[in-house]
């Protein structure tokens, strides 16, 4: 049993690294091992990918298209979320009003409220 848990580690591992070697200059692939990380707990990979989204995509929103616009609404909502998880509440309300910016709907504005909350009860304590 512990020989199979070991092979299934390296298989996970090694279709990692070809799905990283692949998604090099796609921030859609990003975004997806983003989320993969995210799902697994693996925060810190998955703020890697999650800013990597934003690296990749021109800083001239001006440039993007829908999809494109998409894309980076939600890697910053995600990394909205992978910052509160650590604790980090100043990023993470950074991302979310970046990521109401470039996408507004009822997500990301309660998203931006409930870290703002978060916030002012840290601040307190």
């Amino acid at each position: 049993m512990k020989l199979y848990k070991h092979h299934t580690k390296q298989l996970i591992m090694m279709l990692v690294a070809l799905f990283c070697i692949a998604c090099e200059k796609d921030p859609e692939s990003h975004l997806a091992l983003g989320n993969w990380y995210l799902q697994k707990g693996l925060i810190d990979e998955a703020i890697t990918e999650f800013r990597e989204v934003s690296r990749l995509l021109p800083p001239d929103h001006s440039k993007l298209n829908r999809e494109q616009f998409k894309v980076l609404g939600t890697a910053h909502f995600k990394l909205a979320l992978s910052y509160t998880k650590k604790g980090w509440w100043e990023y993470a309300l950074r991302e979310a009003k970046n990521s109401f910016d470039l996408s507004p709907s009822p997500d990301t504005h309660e998203l931006v409220e409930l870290i703002k909350e978060k916030l002012t009860l840290h601040k307190k304590n």
